[in-house]
């Protein structure tokens, strides 16, 4: 696995540590403040990926694949962030301190209409992951160079497109509850 590859794991367990950092500050060392900073240096290591997947570019490095997870992952991140970290705010707050409400279950249209909230998430973290990918692309100018990141852009393209057709399956065939007998 090369140095990026190597980055990008390093960079998803500290967005989940300074996560969980910050809940348990947050909630059981009581010191909200403390917990806040730790929650908001989340976009601080997205930063820090871009910079070095940047740097490593701008060195003459070939594009890898690597490379084009970097784009996709600073997309999701940005745009699914504050979601994931509101999630497991949830969670932490039901299962570890015991003091919130239980976590929704969706069925039906709630789920349906959640769903395609997070197909728009999907659609706005492919524009800034794609536009970082063309960005690059256009800023290497060089095909030999780049291969990797047209690769990556069509497989996410495609990726995307599924995602519609089972955002759209769930207004056909929505999830139903359980009947408990």
């Amino acid at each position: 696995m090369n140095f990026i590859a190597w980055m990008i794991v390093a960079c998803e367990i500290a967005f989940w540590l300074v996560i969980i950092l910050g809940l348990v500050v947050r909630y059981v060392l009581k010191k909200d403040r403390l917990g806040l900073f730790f929650l908001a240096l989340t976009p601080v290591i997205d930063l820090l990926l871009l910079v070095i997947t940047g740097v490593d570019l701008y060195r003459g490095a070939v594009a890898t694949m690597a490379h084009g997870i970097a784009a996709i992952y600073i997309g999701v991140s940005i745009v699914f962030g504050k979601s994931m970290i509101k999630w497991a705010d949830e969670r932490f707050r039901y299962y570890v301190t015991k003091e919130g409400p239980k976590p929704v279950k969706r069925y039906g249209i709630d789920y349906s209409i959640h769903y395609l909230k997070g197909f728009g998430r999907h659609i706005l973290s492919y524009i800034i992951g794609a536009g970082a990918l063309v960005a690059i692309i256009y800023f290497i100018n060089d095909a030999s160079r780049t291969e990797a990141l047209v690769q990556i852009w069509k497989i996410w393209s495609l990726a995307l497109g599924i995602d519609f057709v089972v955002t759209i399956s769930y207004f056909i065939w929505p999830p139903r509850q359980k009947s408990i007998n």
